[in-house]
């Protein structure tokens, strides 16, 4: 009894429920309901792996584009162009977007030389474009065994994209036209690796991937290791089907490189 009357209270704690059924089971149960937590935290963790999956998948599946960017001035290498988009085309997730690069000759000259006009279709890209691009495939004729003026002005014009560095790493390659066999079918791309060296973007040559059809002699075919090309004589001669189907080759073979690159 205390001094005022009242039950002093015991100083002995009664063990709980979850304690006493601690005690007479051991010491797992306090180390697993000590773990509760932790096993809370990683099923937390979860659903951001699972997120993080799916936004891989979206960045796979999402479309890719080729630009085929070409001068041409008697539609040599348009029609390259045009049979190289349909091998692009051809691969799943990567589609190709045709444009020619301005003209510099005054229409004057060109009515002269008996150019025919330009397809209305095709669209005049501007050097800032080329951003956009996951790859790009650059068609020009040979003048003296180098790209003709009109695609060097506008490689000429990108050099804000020069200045920043915008197009380094992004694959590219090239197909051509010359007169004669001996006009320049790899020099006229040779030469222009240049041109992508100082901008960083990786040059893809075709090598021998066409197969049979590169060692194909009973015919005159343009095209090299280097890219597609046609032999347009005196303007006169209209692309083999064999030099159709390299291009078409090119293309695809682009664009599974792309594709390759996008998932690494």
């Amino acid at each position: 009894m205390g001094k005022g009357g009242g039950c002093v209270p015991s100083k002995k704690k009664h063990p709980s429920y979850a304690e006493d059924s601690a005690r007479h089971r051991g010491s797992n149960t306090t180390t697993i309901t000590n773990n509760a937590p932790i096993v809370a935290d990683e099923e937390i963790h979860e659903t951001p792996s699972v997120m993080v999956n799916s936004a891989n998948t979206q960045s796979v599946t999402a479309t890719l584009k080729v630009f085929i960017v070409f001068y041409s001035m008697y539609g040599h290498v348009e029609k390259l162009a045009k049979r190289m988009k349909k091998g692009v085309n051809g691969v799943e997730g990567v589609e190709a977007v045709v444009y020619r690069v301005p003209e510099t000759l005054p229409v004057d000259v060109l009515e002269h030389i008996k150019a025919p006009p330009k397809d209305p279709e095709v669209p005049e890209i501007k050097a800032a474009e080329l951003e956009e691009a996951n790859g790009v495939l650059f068609g020009f004729p040979t003048r003296y065994g180098c790209m003709a003026a009109q695609m060097k002005a506008f490689f000429d014009s990108t050099g804000q994209l020069w200045k920043e560095q915008t197009l380094a790493g992004k694959p590219a390659g090239f197909f051509v036209s010359t007169g004669t066999q001996g006009g320049g079918q790899e020099t006229t791309a040779w030469t222009a690796i240049t041109q992508l060296a100082h901008h960083g973007m990786l040059f893809v040559p075709i090598g021998y991937t066409f197969g049979a059809g590169m060692f194909k002699m009973d015919s005159i075919r343009g095209g090299s290791p280097y890219g597609a090309g046609v032999y347009a004589g005196d303007g006169t001669r209209e692309p083999t089907e064999t030099e159709l189907a390299l291009a078409e080759h090119q293309g695809k073979y682009m664009a599974g490189v792309v594709k390759r690159l996008s998932q690494a």
